[in-house]
């Protein structure tokens, strides 16, 4: 099985059972999501990103890779469900347990 921190794995299992109050709070209260140059920000810009790109699009994660650049994780996601659907890089930089940046643009 790939290495990916915890933080993570708690926001792909709460997609995978579409569990959007768990999917929110796997990131900090002041997270910054950026999906393909569009930005949310803090637990609000999450839910609604949440409900209009992810587990409201009934998508699915599956790690295909992950590796560390720097403080940083790069983590390899097959992506499937209502929305995109394909092979994406996700860079999360975490804080404590939490994600506080996660960015789609690969």
């Amino acid at each position: 099985m790939t290495e990916v921190p915890r933080a993570v794995s708690r926001m792909i299992d709460a997609t995978n059972a579409g569990d959007s109050d768990a999917f929110v709070d796997s990131f900090t209260d002041d997270a910054y999501l950026e999906d393909w140059g569009r930005g949310f920000h803090g637990h609000e810009g999450v839910r609604s990103w949440d409900g209009s790109d992810n587990i409201g699009r009934r998508a699915r994660f599956e790690v295909v890779g992950s590796r560390r650049d720097q403080d940083d994780w790069i983590v390899t996601l097959r992506v499937t469900g209502g929305g995109f659907n394909g092979t994406s890089d996700f860079r999360f930089s975490l804080r404590g347990d939490r994600i506080s940046r996660m960015i789609i643009a690969a």
